[in-house]
């Protein structure tokens, strides 16, 4: 595999579409108006068929990319995710809304779930570390 360059994070608008409530499957989300502090555990899956469609930001997915959905984190974030099993983690950016069964909290890309050792699905804490990709 080549180089996978590390997110970088394009302009926050809490105005834009994807920062608004929104309604899925009859039930609506809300995204949060800031992500600090934000932590959570919870299940993570991976998407990688969608090589090409829109994300919610309106970036192309490219599953190589360090890229994640998640449901209610503001629309550009970085978060570090964190596999509890291995101990590997990966800051990613989340671009996307998602993943919309009950039981995920977010949906890594291919490359992401990769990189942490993940194979289906994982147990991971996510934590926002906002701008930092260190």
């Amino acid at each position: 595999a080549g180089f996978v360059p590390e997110p970088r994070l394009p302009e926050f608008s809490r105005l834009a579409p994807y920062n608004k409530p929104y309604k899925v499957k009859g039930k609506t989300y809300t995204p949060l108006a800031s992500a600090i502090g934000y932590k959570a555990t919870g299940i993570a899956s991976w998407y990688g068929g969608e090589s090409g469609n829109r994300t919610a930001s309106g970036a192309r997915f490219r599953p190589r990319e360090l890229t994640a959905a998640h449901k209610t984190l503001p629309i550009p974030s970085i978060v570090r995710v964190t596999h509890l099993k291995t101990g590997r983690s990966v800051n990613v950016l989340v671009n996307d809304r998602g993943p919309f069964k009950s039981n995920r909290l977010i949906d890594l890309s291919q490359g992401a779930a990769e990189r942490i050792g993940m194979r289906g699905m994982a147990e991971v804490s996510v934590e926002y570390i906002g701008e930092s990709v260190n």
